[in-house]
Order: structure tokens, then C-alpha cells, then sequence
């Protein structure tokens, strides 16, 4: 089989060279041709994919997370062409919600070599397709924040902007779109879900399916930023969905509208809102457990 083994080699600090080294040598060591494209630049590496996707290649072996397989997957989706992923990235929700063994990069390359395959969705936009979920409000205006700020590195950054963006804070006007039926909301976050979690597993979708053919919209509506404090851990175990303050919608198509809001999508800045998400089904074909 040809396979072609994309890596960026400052993912999952620094491992993903060591990660994709083990690999090549159990793949080739099984039989099969192995084609490395080292890359941290996004554009590049989606270039470099999409020439060895033309050319033949049979597998395409993402050595990252979420944002390294979302850089790639113009060159993949909708192709003749299989993608395994082998965790190495910081949020690694794609390989959670397929079922991969997140943290154990031997484990995960035992799925590879077991070539047991799945067809998902994608959720796709004018601006790209998105694995997992794309987010708007005040999820994606943290995001926004840590993105400018210089200090921290890592995590802590990131709780740091969820600190200083909460005292500022106030509920957001969303205008959805939803399948032809218009709501006027407001509410502290929207988002569409293909898979059930996003930015290193908080299951914001908990209970979406990749393979159903259909987008979970999920709406927090307004509550106090105290609560939202203590609503923010419940996100992490998908029990959330229970709260009064939640709401779902299942459709195939979804537009937002909401000033001054930027979306993510896979933890990838997409841009300004207003955006329609369409569900894109049976468009990448995957290797899981």
C-alpha cells in the first residue's frame, strides 16, 4: 500500500517527529511505502497531501491533533483515499470521538495496520470543512483572546482568557437560521456540532453522531456568570445536556448570525460570523478501532 505520513513536527510537544518515525518504521516493516511530509504551515502540508493523494496514494497517516487533520482535509475529503490519524496534537477530539486510543501512539498505529474503516460526515462551510465542531460566543471570543496574548503558553493561557473574558461578558443576539426555520436567541455560546466535543474534550455535542447525516446545533442560553462558572465543568463530562439553560436542534443546515462574533471550527479560526454550516455526509472515509 502507498501511504503517505504527514507529520508537523512541533505537535504534541514536540513528539510528532519521534510519533511518526515508530510509525514509518512499522510500516514499512509490514509491506508498505511510506512517504513522510514534515510540515508546521497548514497551506503546505494540505499542497503536499493533495499531490501524493493525485499520484495514488491508498492512506493518508495524520500524525497530529485536530487542527493538522483540519488542515489537510480539502486534499481528503470526498476522495478515494483512506486517513488514519495517529494523536499527537493537544485537543485530539476527532480521535476521541472515532475511538482511538488517545496517548498510546503504538495502540493507535495497531488500528492503522488493522485497516478496519468507517465512513463519517463532515460539517462543511464557505470556509472550509470541519471534523468536529465549529463554535461561536463565548467560547470562540476566549479563544479570540489567548490568541493575542504572548503568556502564558499552553493551558494555562487559555484559563487565563476565560478569566478575563468573563468579566466582560454579556450575553450574545444570535439570528439562526435552522433548516429554513428562523430563531432569534440569546445566548452565551452556539455550536454545531459533527462530532460531540471540542477544544481538548469538552462535549458541548454530547451524543452527536459523525455518520447520521445530521448537525447538533446546541444553544446555551443566558445564565449568570457564576453559574456559567460552575455549568463550565459539567461540559467536560456531556452532562450539561441535562440543564434547563441547554438546547438542541438536529438539522442538516444551519446559518449564524451574531455581531461581532468570530467562529472556530476543529479549534481553526474560520472568521466573522455570519456563517452556514452544512452537514456534508459520507464525505471521509477513516481507519477506527
Amino acid at each position: 500500500m502507498l501511504v503517505t505520513l504527514v507529520v508537523n513536527p512541533v505537535s504534541g510537544r514536540r513528539q510528532g517527529e519521534r510519533i511518526a518515525a515508530a510509525a514509518a518504521a512499522r510500516l514499512t516493516g509490514a509491506g508498505h511505502q511510506v512517504a513522510r511530509i514534515h510540515s508546521s504551515d497548514g497551506a503546505q502540508a494540505r499542497e503536499a497531501v493533495a499531490r501524493d493523494v493525485a499520484a495514488g496514494t491508498e492512506l493518508v497517516l495524520v500524525v497530529g491533533g485536530d487542527g493538522l487533520l483540519h488542515d489537510v482535509l480539502p486534499a481528503v475529503a470526498e476522495r478515494d483515499v483512506t486517513v488514519g490519524l495517529l494523536p499527537a496534537g493537544t485537543g485530539n477530539d476527532t480521535a476521541r470521538a472515532l475511538g482511538l486510543p488517545v496517548g498510546d501512539p503504538d495502540a493507535a498505529l495497531d488500528v492503522v495496520l488493522r485497516g478496519r474503516t468507517r465512513v463519517v460526515d463532515l460539517a462543511s462551510t464557505d470556509r472550509g470543512h470541519v471534523v468536529t465542531v465549529v463554535a461561536s460566543g463565548f467560547d470562540s471570543k476566549v479563544n479570540e483572546r489567548a490568541n493575542a496574548m504572548r503568556w502564558p503558553r499552553g493551558n494555562q493561557r487559555y484559563n487565563l482568557a476565560i478569566l478575563a473574558e468573563l468579566r466582560t461578558f454579556q450575553p450574545l443576539a444570535f439570528t439562526l437560521d435552522l433548516d429554513g426555520t428562523r430563531l432569534d436567541t440569546e445566548a452565551m455560546l452556539v455550536a454545531v456540532g459533527n462530532g460531540p466535543s471540542f477544544g481538548g474534550g469538552l462535549r458541548i455535542a454530547e451524543g452527536a453522531l459523525m455518520d447520521d447525516g445530521l448537525l447538533d446545533v446546541c444553544v446555551i442560553r443566558p445564565v449568570s456568570k457564576a453559574r456559567l462558572v460552575r455549568v463550565f465543568p459539567q461540559l467536560y463530562r456531556g452532562t450539561h445536556v441535562d440543564l434547563p439553560e441547554f438546547e438542541r436542534h438536529r438539522v442538516r443546515r444551519v446559518h449564524l448570525a451574531c455581531p461581532d462574533v468570530v467562529a472556530y471550527g476543529d479549534g481553526e479560526r474560520l472568521g466573522p460570523l455570519p456563517l452556514t454550516v452544512t452537514v456534508l455526509e459520507r464525505a471521509l472515509r477513516v481507519l477506527v478501532p
